[in-house]
């Protein structure tokens, strides 16, 4: 007899409908999976077969055909072990498959017949919304997760049996229930605040800068001023996220596999901090089935990059695509996947070898030579894309022993969300734009006009920093999110220069 299950595979943060069809038929007893399924689909042969008898049903003891559709998409992991118990279930007429073409099933098998969590699942609870189908059946470790896609019925099983008896007797078993939108609000805000960092007044500055228009930023400074402690706190004064941002960056986290120990839904934005060591593909993704990198993992937060001048060159390259784009596209031989980029960077270094070029307590014992070659690793066009550029001095004496605590981030978190808002009103034609950092070329003409003595500040900066089309624009942008922290409606003169004095970095030795 044939039967045919839905399930689904994940390609990037996407799913696409697999179909299980179960064919039993005469023969020497014997399971064959086609489809192009990998090790891990192979191996259900036996965790099935395994699972089915120990939950207490009888296997059938002839030859079992299992075709995975569409044949020329390759499937992995072991979330194809559910629908295959399924399908043997009902090709052996052991289950009522009236329901199977009204749900999506996903989970991996225990010998035991217990289901155990899979990643991935936000991305085909979404899915399965789409196409059409009523409900999805997943184990009960993934139920929440799945449930935080609005509108989509989800039943969550302990194992095999459960499973069986919700197919025979669907009326008797409650789907699992979440406000997705009460969960995020409910959910604490960051215990790291800015209260807590003595003084550095340009550095907190300059921070609440990129926190109000998503620009990207590097601290230079000697070690123990304080680069890492503010980087580290930025995430506190940024707006919190929407639940459509919410939901974009748990599928991402889901389809890695990281939402185990951050519950049904990622509710603060990311901060990721990767070691220098790391390389290439671990930032921007990839693998045999791509899977998503630091740099997507950060979508709609922070990729905070400590010793940034430790990192390989090349590794750093890697980030000239995303932070221009937004997205990273990886490309196989088999297909090309996108995964979504959006973050802002957030970088810390020494300014030399020694890290105490210029520092007037502790004398840098470095050569011209060797500071060269240091700051050669960060190349132009990746410093050209780094808006803010500030050094972080030594702190004084009495700023380390003061005991009044600095501006707490709630502050200035309510005033960068007024900032926020002014862009946000000034984009209302154009829905792409998120924060000032998202203008390209056309936009500045539009939104950052210049009056002619301000245009002769930019060009007087241009010629004397030796500065890029690239950087010239992002002073423009800065400068826009400036005049927004202030409310005004038009770039002065005032709002260009404060901007400019962030770009003394670029050509540092």
């Amino acid at each position: 007899m044939l039967a045919r299950v839905w399930s689904a595979a994940i390609v990037g943060i996407d799913a696409v409908k697999v179909g299980v069809e179960v064919d039993i038929a005469g023969g020497l007893p014997a399971i064959v999976v086609v489809g192009l399924p990998d090790t891990a689909v192979q191996e259900s042969r036996e965790r099935t077969k395994a699972a089915v008898k120990n939950a207490g049903f009888p296997f059938p003891m002839r030859k079992i055909v299992i075709n995975l559709t569409p044949a020329d998409l390759r499937k992995e992991g072991p979330s194809f072990d559910l629908p295959i118990s399924i399908g043997i279930l009902a090709a052996s007429e052991q289950v009522n498959s009236d329901l199977l073409n009204e749900l999506l099933f996903l989970g991996e098998m225990s010998l035991d017949g217990s289901l155990r969590p899979v990643a991935g699942v936000l991305a085909i609870a979404a899915a399965a919304q789409k196409l059409g189908f009523k409900g999805l059946v997943v184990p009960t470790a993934n139920a929440q997760e799945a449930a935080v896609v609005p509108g989509l019925t989800v039943y969550g099983c302990r194992d095999l049996p459960e499973v069986v008896d919700f197919l025979n007797h669907p009326n008797q078993h409650t789907p699992v229930r979440l406000d997705g939108e009460a969960e995020l609000a409910r959910s604490p805000r960051p215990s790291l605040d800015l209260k807590d960092v003595k003084g550095q007044a340009q550095a907190r500055r300059a921070l609440e800068i990129a926190a109000a228009g998503g620009h990207n930023l590097v601290f230079v400074g000697p070690p123990g001023s304080g680069k890492t402690m503010l980087a580290r706190r930025l995430p506190s004064i940024l707006p919190p996220l929407t639940f459509s941002e919410a939901l974009e960056v748990t599928r991402i986290h889901s389809v890695a596999g990281l939402l185990k120990d951050k519950g049904s839904l990622v509710a603060h934005r990311p901060f990721r901090s990767p070691h220098h060591s790391a390389s290439g593909p671990s930032l921007v993704g990839g693998g045999s089935f791509p899977k998503p990198g630091e740099i997507s993992l950060a979508h709609r937060g922070v990729l905070f990059l400590d010793e940034l001048t430790e990192f390989k060159r090349d590794v750093l390259e890697f980030l000239r695509q995303p932070l221009e784009d937004g997205y990273v596209t990886i490309t196989r031989t088999r297909q090309s996947v996108e995964f979504p980029a959006q973050f802002t960077l957030i970088a810390s270094t020494n300014p030399c070898p020694c890290g105490y070029y210029g520092d007037p307590v502790q004398p840098c014992t470095c050569t011209p030579r060797s500071r060269e070659q240091y700051w050669a690793r960060l190349s132009g066009p990746l410093m050209d894309r780094i808006d803010l550029q500030v050094v972080v001095g030594r702190l004084k004496p009495e700023e380390m022993t003061q005991t009044q605590s600095g501006e707490p981030s709630e502050q200035v978190r309510q005033r960068v969300e007024v900032a926020r808002n002014r862009a946000r009103d000034r984009f209302h034609s154009d829905p792409e734009l998120q924060c000032n950092a998202d203008m390209q070329s056309r936009h500045l003409r539009q939104w950052c006009p210049l009056d002619d003595s301000t245009r002769t500040l930019v060009e007087a900066a241009v010629r004397k920093l030796n500065l890029s089309a690239r950087a010239t624009d992002r002073i423009l942008k800065v400068a826009r999110t400036i005049a927004d922290l202030e409310g005004a409606t038009d770039l002065g003169a005032a709002h260009v220069a404060e901007a400019i004095q962030y770009r003394t970095l670029d050509r540092m030795q």
